[in-house]
């Protein structure tokens, strides 16, 4: 048996998305499957961070390493490298980190570095997507999981979540739905990679030896 995929998760925040990995993790081993994927590492910007007790209650290791205590971005994201690659992951999955990496992080990462956005990417890129998509009178809306590049919110898309948006959609009504999708494209993204059915070319992103669309693999709910 193959070891699992080696993870290292940062967050900022609440960390629901930490705590879909985690639940998706757990379900395989209560269904005495062997999960492909093992988190040994949860790094934190923030030390009130409601994902930090998250991953705590899941025996899951802790780092928290605060921002503000360094002098500029440069400085801040190598000790960031220096931290998780002394878990020695094969990949690192951005769950709501909020935090504008810098390239050097990225080249270093790069091929093994997964983000998850609020929006149909390349649509919305930022803050606000979920008022923007209504601002716009879109029909649709979602999610998108990718490998990270040097663009913000760039890169090939892996899977997208696409969310039909109703005439009665408040913000909250639209990112509430929007999220559940997300808890469902994040696991299923981490789970190909660990399993070695999903990786990054110069082409684009390939899943099963298949290059993706341009879109990545689209879901609609």
């Amino acid at each position: 048996m193959p070891a699992p995929c080696n993870v290292v998760v940062l967050i900022s925040g609440s960390g629901s998305n930490l705590q879909a990995l985690i639940d998706s993790i757990q379900a395989g081993a209560d269904a005495s499957e062997s999960s492909p994927a093992l988190i040994s590492a949860v790094v934190c910007n923030r030390a009130d961070a409601l994902g930090l007790q998250r991953a705590q209650a899941a025996g899951i290791a802790t780092v928290v390493l605060d921002h503000k205590q360094f002098e500029g971005r440069e400085a801040f994201d190598a000790a960031l490298v220096a931290t998780i690659d002394g878990y020695d992951p094969q990949l690192v999955v951005l769950a709501g980190f909020m935090r504008i990496l810098t390239p050097t992080f990225v080249r270093h990462y790069a091929g093994r570095l997964l983000n998850i956005h609020p929006s149909l990417l390349p649509k919305y890129k930022g803050l606000h997507t979920h008022q923007r998509a209504l601002d716009a009178g879109d029909s649709e809306h979602g999610c998108s999981v990718h490998f990270v590049s040097e663009e913000l919110d760039g890169g090939p898309l892996v899977v997208q979540a696409v969310v039909a948006v109703k005439p009665d959609d408040t913000q909250s009504s639209l990112a509430q739905r929007v999220h559940q999708q997300e808890h469902v494209i994040y696991p299923m993204a981490v789970r190909w990679f660990a399993e070695g059915r999903l990786h990054l070319t110069a082409q684009g992103a390939m899943l099963d030896e298949q290059l993706l669309p341009s879109t990545g693999y689209l879901i609609r709910t």
